[in-house]
């Protein structure tokens, strides 16, 4: 069986890239508190790890898709 060509959502070995709250807050610009207000408000995934919370590179992606507009 061969593995060529298969896509990373149907290879069961594929792990997805998580972000922590500080590595999203730097990526966009704003402060953690923010991103925990994302989280806790539900315009953004994520899932808690002990007592912090990881999201995935996907649901950033998403949230910034979701609330782009044409500024011209």
């Amino acid at each position: 069986m061969s593995t060529t060509g298969s896509s990373p959502t149907t290879n069961p070995s594929f792990v997805e890239r998580f972000l922590t709250v500080g590595e999203v807050a730097k990526h966009l610009r704003v402060s953690n508190m923010t991103v925990y207000r994302l989280v806790n408000s539900g315009q953004l995934a994520a899932v808690r790890v002990g007592r912090g919370y990881r999201i995935r590179e996907d649901d950033v992606r998403k949230y910034l898709q979701q609330r782009y507009m044409d500024a011209g």
